[in-house]
């Protein structure tokens, strides 16, 4: 057997190993999407978004509380974490640009993407819960935030080192001052990859369980009080798939559709955003 035949056998061997694991991960992908697609939309329904819960073996009954109290607690996570993840990435790319300073910054925020949420949560519960004395809503925020934070920086860094340094010298030799080169000029030849970094912590956390589980923790009722304890989407679907009641089992098949329609959403927003952008 000759050399080039014995490569073109390995490469055939590596290409069915490589094939067979391709489709066997997206065979349990498919498996996992359709088993919530079909338990989900058989409970979904108009109540379950209007209505709040009903009391505990009754039937009927939503889950507007969880959905409301998600909604501010994401939000409120965005509103901290996005801005301090676009400032992060444009002081490395922008002011810290080669510094020692810059690279260990960026390694940081490499580990923090790769940190299991629920170390965080309990590092808020430690610095936020304990000392407060209560669960909150702010807590729950404040730790999806953290999460958010290293996703936005590390995509907001990649961003803007992407735009040309020549666009810069162009704007500098025009008299305009770094913070307006900045604002009007990187920000808009990298505010899609931006964007699209920013959709991404969105969907990382719209999912998260365990960090919500030891700061905002849970109610059982409506409210829009962000500084005592409240309802989130994923933390209500992990107890209602805990409970021993099947109209409960129902609603957190109907509540997981929604987040990974609301996730599948927001990538595909995403990568549109990109193609329409880069072509």
């Amino acid at each position: 057997m000759t050399r080039a035949q014995q490569r073109k056998i390995e490469g055939g061997i590596a290409l069915t190993l490589s094939t067979l694991a391709a489709f066997l991960g997206l065979f349990w992908l498919v498996f996992i999407l359709g088993d919530v697609l079909v338990h989900g939309i058989k409970a979904l329904n108009l109540s379950l978004f209007l209505s709040d819960p009903a009391p505990p073996g009754m039937e009927g009954g939503g889950l507007k509380n969880a959905f409301i109290g998600q909604l501010l607690i994401t939000l409120f996570a965005t509103m901290i974490g996005v801005p301090v993840g676009v400032l992060g990435g444009t002081f490395l790319a922008e002011y810290a640009r080669g510094r020692k300073i810059a690279r260990i910054i960026s390694v940081l925020a490499d580990i923090m993407v790769s940190v299991p949420s629920i170390v965080i949560g309990t590092f808020i519960y430690a610095i936020l819960v304990r000392p407060m004395g209560h669960f909150s809503g702010w807590a729950g925020s404040v730790a999806l935030s953290i999460i958010m934070i290293p996703v936005v920086l590390r995509t907001t860094e990649d961003m803007l080192s992407l735009v040309p340094w020549t666009l810069r010298e162009a704007a500098f030799a025009l008299g305009a001052p770094y913070y307006k080169v900045i604002t009007q000029v990187v920000y808009r030849g990298a505010a899609t990859g931006i964007l699209t970094g920013i959709l991404l912590s969105i969907a990382r956390v719209a999912g998260e369980t365990a960090p919500l589980l030891f700061t905002s923790f849970n109610n059982s009722f409506f409210s829009t009080d962000m500084k005592g304890p409240m309802s989130s989407l994923t933390v209500t679907i992990f107890q209602y798939a805990m409970g021993p009641y099947e109209d409960w089992h129902a609603q957190a098949w109907a509540a997981a559709f929604v987040i990974t329609v609301f996730i599948l959403f927001l990538t595909i927003t995403g990568r549109l955003i990109i193609k329409w952008r880069y072509k």
